[in-house]
């Protein structure tokens, strides 16, 4: 039995091909905040609860990326207090995430669990799951 976490995942960092494009992105769409920058090659953002790193691939690790495909990130997630918020989420996201590079690869359901969730990709093309869940979303609230 593992020794329990008090906080949660509260850090993700990512490479990403175009530094200022991603920061953009998730500062547009996300609200994140640059918390520290500590060269122009990465940059660290928070949305209050969580720190999101970014850091710039090299020239020659972007050329010699592969192109679209599996990976082993399937997915990362936000979450969101209800399911209203998730479908408000949504409209400002499908009006906004073209001029930052995104796409909306599916729009808001409603799963069996009672979660409520829809995916978008960053400029990067990783995903990212804006979710409703109940048992954590109720926590969260508490």
């Amino acid at each position: 039995m593992g020794i329990p976490l008090t906080c949660g995942l509260r850090h993700l960092a990512l490479r990403v091909k175009d530094l200022r494009r991603s920061q953009a992105f998730y500062e547009g769409l996300f609200g994140m905040n640059v918390v520290w920058q500590p060269d122009p090659d990465n940059v660290y953002l928070s949305s209050g609860n969580d720190n999101l790193a970014l850091h710039q691939l090299s020239a020659a690790d972007v050329k010699s990326l592969q192109p679209p495909g599996p990976q082993f990130l399937d997915h990362l997630g936000f979450i969101m207090e209800s399911p209203e918020s998730v479908d408000r989420m949504f409209e400002g996201v499908e009006a906004q995430i073209e001029g930052y590079g995104g796409a909306i690869v599916k729009k808001p359901k409603q799963h069996r669990d009672e979660s409520h969730s829809f995916y978008i990709a960053d400029p990067d093309g990783n995903v990212i799951q804006i979710l409703f869940e109940p048992t954590i979303s109720q926590r969260l609230k508490d």
